[in-house]
């Protein structure tokens, strides 16, 4: 199975983003209480989730739905605790 310099862009792109929610939280660069850690998080979980998708790779899949999933349900939180 080859795979196409597209998906490893993507690839690429969806790692540093959560590499940089990750760094930025353990040097305490970002607040993972703000918009933009959980931002960073839920996109690069969605491109290594499409990236999982196809061809279909089950652990790696799950992993980026669930770290997305709980990615955008903080981000939705931190911004509505900002509106109040």
């Amino acid at each position: 199975m080859e795979i196409s310099p597209a998906t490893q862009v993507a690839s690429f792109l969806g790692a540093m983003l959560i590499l940089v929610g990750y760094v930025g939280h353990q040097l305490r660069w970002l607040d993972p209480g703000k918009p933009f850690y959980n931002l960073v998080n839920a996109l690069g979980a969605g491109i290594l989730a499409y990236v999982a998708l196809r061809p279909l790779q089950v652990g790696f899949a799950i992993l980026e739905l669930v770290w997305g999933a709980v990615s955008l349900l903080a981000l939705y939180r931190s911004l509505r605790s900002r509106q109040t």
